[in-house]
């Protein structure tokens, strides 16, 4: 009996005719000639699926290589379930964890009862390796979630069985590599034979898992140490152990028993004991009179700012806020991108000359005319806006470049402390599925911009690439910099904003390009009970996103 024909129409505007149920593997084989690296993963129809997918009727494929946001994904993804086999070979008692991202890799630890050295690195590389080398299938199984809590019980992965029994969902996608098997949040490669770069790097008490990067798939990224956000994570795994709540699962069992409260007025407790600390640093060091605040989107400067200000005030000091917007330069000498279009991120769209010369003048106590940015008309404009302070009158500057040392050349280093701030969250799925900080900070940005700025989801999600890459080249590079750090994260958060963020997600159509991630964060908010905002004091840095901010006029 002759099989089904179904017509397959790609990205690059070619249509084919295959059988029906044919593999998108199968199908990648016959388009792999026109990608440079290899074809991991595909979009169908605006759905990110892993190649065993068999295709049954007619539809739209995006193949997905290592030059993709999602390809690169799949890679690290897939590369972290070649190490936990390799660990799971070599050391059978022994257990890595996937801890945080670090220095463009993933910083893991291994427990095996003994310090970790070089020696080990050494054997779990040429594990790996061997691993690859063979090209070992990784598949897929989907399987009842029951099955599915029975195998990790034997293995006694605790956080991984509460989880899986959290799912209100009857079957769950189990990954086999050899004798290994695991459960994860994304599609996987289709084989191990395409994970060829990779590096183990000691670090701390454990090591960082280094991969490519889409701008560069064919080699490691050069290796940039991050020991102060290091610090800062370590800082977040001290924080959830106080509040005993390391894990999603966790966190829910607090929600689901009426002790949620209890979490959130001890996170905040701690943001405000931090934000007292900071405040007592920037008083002790009477040299200090610039104080200089940067993190990337949806960080929640503003509120930090604003909390600072106060705390600060406790201390006897008046600090007064001097805002970098309006001294962009005029529209027409503002810089463009590789696209043609303005680049209001790049430091160059500030008039450096003039902020300087005003930050001195400001500095030795003169009066100074500042301007105000009329972003209608794109000009500079003098409304009598007259700053003038005194020695205990610190400057407070929040922006995007404020940790470039250009942005406050004329002013000596020993005058100015820099903050930098990001949402480092101290929860993850289980051991080997962390919560990326981009994706926190995403669903922040996702309900603020909803809230206040009459953006929907769709709007968010296609500029959100733009916003990553001003990140990359303006904040990023500059962050070791920084005098301070300081984590906005509030470990309650993710299940105060599903209430917010599911139904702006849920106005995606399947026919827009930003679906399947939308459908992505969807799946992602299922794992988090929904946590009423009534108990988060108005000063929280998550009220700059839900609303009802006392700092928010």
């Amino acid at each position: 009996m002759e099989k089904k024909q179904i017509t397959l129409s790609f990205s690059n505007g070619q249509i084919s005719r295959y059988d029906s149920g044919t593999t998108l593997l199968e199908v990648s084989k016959d388009m792999q000639k026109l990608y440079s690296t290899p074809i991991v993963a595909a979009r169908v129809d605006n759905e990110i699926s892993d190649l065993q997918f068999r295709v049954w009727t007619d539809c739209t494929i995006e193949f997905l290589d290592l030059h993709t946001d999602s390809g690169i994904k799949v890679y690290q993804r897939s590369l972290t379930f070649v190490m936990i086999a390799a660990v799971h070979e070599l050391f059978p008692q022994g257990e890595v964890t996937v801890e945080h991202s670090l220095s463009k890799g993933l910083y893991c630890e291994l427990h095996i009862g003994e310090i970790i050295t070089k020696d080990h690195l050494a054997v779990l590389t040429e594990r790996m390796q061997d691993i690859i080398n063979e090209d070992r299938s990784i598949t897929m199984k989907s399987i009842p979630i029951a099955e599915a809590v029975e195998l990790f019980k034997a293995t006694g992965q605790a956080e991984k069985v509460k989880h899986l029994q959290q799912l209100n969902r009857k079957n769950v996608r189990i990954y086999y590599c050899g004798n290994a098997y695991d459960y994860f949040y994304g599609t996987m490669a289709p084989s191990t034979g395409q994970l060829k770069i990779f590096e183990l790097r000691q670090h701390a008490s454990g090591f960082i898992l280094r991969f490519p990067e889409k701008e560069a798939p064919d080699r490691l990224p050069e290796f940039i140490p991050q020991h102060k956000l290091s610090d800062i994570f370590l800082e977040a795994e001290r924080w959830g152990n106080i509040l005993e709540c390391g894990y999603v699962a966790t966190l829910n069992e607090y929600v689901e028993d009426g002790k949620i409260n209890d979490i959130i007025r001890v996170a905040e407790a701690l943001h405000e004991k931090k934000i007292a600390h900071i405040a007592d640093f920037v008083s002790d060091h009477k040299e200090v009179r610039v104080v200089l605040i940067a993190g990337p989107s949806s960080s929640g400067k503003t509120t930090f700012a604003q909390r600072l200000t106060v705390q600060l005030k406790v201390n006897g000091m008046r600090p007064v806020s001097l805002s970098l917007d309006n001294y962009f330069v005029d529209r027409e000498r503002t810089p463009k991108d590789e696209k043609g279009a303005y680049d209001f991120e790049a430091i160059e769209a500030i008039d450096l000359d003039l902020f300087n010369e005003h930050l001195c003048k400001i500095l030795n106590g003169e009066a100074v005319s500042v301007p105000s940015f009329n972003f209608i008309n794109g000009q500079r404009e003098y409304r009598g806006n007259i700053i003038q302070i005194t020695n205990n009158q610190p400057l407070i500057i929040e922006g995007i470049h404020g940790l470039n040392e250009r942005l406050t050349a004329a002013v000596a280093r020993e005058h100015k402390v820099k903050i930098y701030i990001s949402a480092l969250t101290q929860l993850s799925i289980d051991n080997h599925n962390r919560i990326p900080t981009t994706d926190g900070r995403l669903i922040r940005r996702i309900v603020r911009d909803s809230q206040f700025r009459s953006h929907d989801a769709l709007t968010t999600l296609n500029m959100w690439h733009s916003v990553r890459r001003g990140e990359e080249r303006n904040i990023f590079p500059f962050q070791e910099d920084a005098d301070i750090m300081f984590n906005s994260a509030l470990i309650y958060e993710l299940g105060v904003l599903k209430k917010y963020a599911e139904p702006l997600l849920q106005n995606i159509r399947a026919d827009q390009v930003a679906y399947s991630e939308a459908r992505r964060l969807l799946k992602f908010l299922t794992y988090f009970q929904n946590i009423d905002d009534c108990e988060i004091p108005t000063n929280s840095i998550l009220r700059e996103f839900i609303g009802q901010s006392c700092f928010h006029e």
